[in-house]
């Protein structure tokens, strides 16, 4: 009798297992497919962008000699040919700010699937001017071609979160929300390998380097008109409840959607008809106070981490390591690589292990390699095997920061905001974003130069105090609606009175049920 107890339990654990896996696949090609075409011409453009530039930039430095010289009969002084490609390097985020800036307004009023698809002129615009830079003698169409790639770049990352988190299910929503990080860092991973010297990196093609970007836009124009626009969009924003049904019907499959439906439907009514808000409009109202605030710490922590002065230090620790300067790049590749898994690892736990203990975990994990890297760069000629320390930390702090700040930051903005409050909250989200990395752009150069390697103090109290904010403040969003962690955040919103507002939310829950 015992053994077929044994029996009986062993196979309901087999069978729960196998519930547990269906769970977490996708319930049709469609809504993997729209991912795809999603991250190819929105995040993916930024990871590609900010790792193309590196490649030519002595080949650039060359054209600006050139054509200062042919244009003005006199060479380029070295702090003008300076100033000339910092305004290259860094108008790149002049752009993404301005981007992000219009992002949400492009959701609202283009829809979705609409911003996207718009976005994708502005980057073949770019790539047009890039690429006839250099025939045309003119540096400056590569300044304007630099700045508009940065509002494309600054849009999709708005906007692509928005559109994979109203499309996924909520069992799936993290794993979906992950899609912006995988095609970041697959972004970064391709432009490192199109930059290679043996492909594009020659000085004859880095015109054709740059234009590249164009490949992304025109893939997006081809496959993303053929999936819907956001379900939630459609029914919220629009009210048009049979596109909302079709389009559920597509993502989810017919035997699986009428569940979404009802979690629209239930957060339509909870909204009673609220438009769409103004990002000031946010910085006013009490029920999104502290969600305004955990976008802004994790945002700038994210940005703030230290993961910068990391790239800037990996070719002096792989100098050290013996490596030597002619393979270098190909060494990191590893690091891009490394980013790249990270990133689709922690899209595979996310909605299994949970948003809150994955960046609480990375933040303290990149705590403590910013204090091995500390000592290990201080000692870095004494001992022979501590270069070999330093690399080893270099790959684990990316590590750490793909499984924890690099992935859940995006999913985290676009989960813990109701549909009227969301597309202003990623606007204010990437503005802060890309002023921090401007910001960091700016400053980084003196910390380095007045800290040396003492600067990776600075950045493990950053992660130390950003993870005493999450374990604080923050909330598992793991498998809730919208309108759930909306509640949870109604404790530090309202303290006492969060009560009453919960019984308001029931209440209206109830009727909505009822009728």
């Amino acid at each position: 009798m015992s053994a077929l107890s044994g029996s009986w339990s062993s196979s309901q654990e087999f069978l729960a297992g196998c519930s547990a896996d269906k769970e977490h696949e996708f319930p049709s090609w469609t809504l993997f497919l729209a991912v795809c075409s999603v991250g190819i011409g929105g995040t993916f453009q930024y990871g590609y962008n900010v790792s193309i530039i590196n490649a030519p930039t002595q080949h650039i430095h060359k054209f600006l000699n050139e054509t200062w010289a042919s244009r003005y009969h006199v060479e380029l002084n070295p702090n003008l040919l300076t100033f000339l490609w910092s305004v290259i390097a860094s108008i790149f985020s002049l752009g993404g700010l301005c981007g992000a800036l219009i992002g949400g307004s492009m959701a609202i009023q283009l829809g979705r699937k609409g911003a996207l698809l718009m976005n994708n002129v502005i980057a073949i615009l770019a790539a047009i001017l890039m690429g006839i830079s250099f025939s045309t003698g003119l540096f400056e169409l590569l300044i304007v071609g630099r700045f508009l790639i940065g509002i494309n770049s600054g849009v999709g990352l708005c906007v692509q979160p928005l559109y994979l988190g109203e499309i996924a299910p909520k069992h799936l929503r993290g794993g979906m929300a992950m899609g912006s990080s995988i095609f970041l860092t697959g972004g970064i991973l391709a432009g490192q390998i199109i930059g290679l010297r043996e492909i594009l990196g020659a000085e004859a093609y880095w015109p054709l380097l740059l234009s590249s970007s164009c490949v992304p836009a025109f893939a997006q124009l081809l496959f993303l008109p053929w999936f819907p626009e956001s379900p939630r969009y459609l029914l919220i924003d629009r009210g048009d409840e049979l596109s909302c049904a079709k389009a559920l019907k597509r993502f989810h499959g017919s035997s699986q959607y009428q569940r979404e439906m009802a979690d629209i439907q239930q957060e339509c009514f909870a909204l009673d008809g609220e438009k769409p808000k103004k990002p000031w409009q946010l910085f006013t109202d009490g029920t999104v106070r502290w969600q305004l605030i955990a976008v802004v710490v994790i945002t700038m922590g994210q940005q703030l981490s230290g993961i910068n002065a990391i790239y800037f230090y990996a070719t002096y620790v792989f100098e050290q390591a013996g490596i030597s300067a002619e393979e270098i790049p190909y060494v990191t590749l590893g690091t891009g690589a490394c980013e790249c898994l990270t990133a689709l690892t922690c899209g595979l736990l996310i909605d299994r292990v949970g948003r809150r203990y994955l960046i609480l975990g990375g933040y303290l994990l990149m705590t403590l390699w910013s204090i091995v890297l500390t000592f290990s760069l201080t000692y870095q000629e004494l001992y022979s095997w501590v270069p070999y320390v330093s690399m080893m930390s270099i790959f684990a702090f990316i590590l750490s920061f793909g499984l924890g700040p690099g992935g859940i930051t995006n999913t985290l903005t676009a989960e813990i905001f109701v549909q009227s409050s969301r597309p202003a909250a990623c606007m204010i989200g990437g503005t802060v974003s890309w002023v921090s990395f401007f910001t960091i752009g700016m400053l980084f150069p003196f910390i380095v130069k007045g800290l040396k390697q003492y600067c990776f103090v600075v950045f493990l109290l950053e992660c130390s105090l950003v993870a005493a904010f999450i374990f604080l403040v923050i909330p598992e969003t793991k498998n809730k609606s919208f309108l759930e962690i909306k509640k949870e955040f109604h404790k530090l919103n309202f303290g006492r009175k969060s009560k009453e507002k919960e019984t308001e939310l029931n209440e209206r829950s109830q009727l909505r049920g009822e009728h």
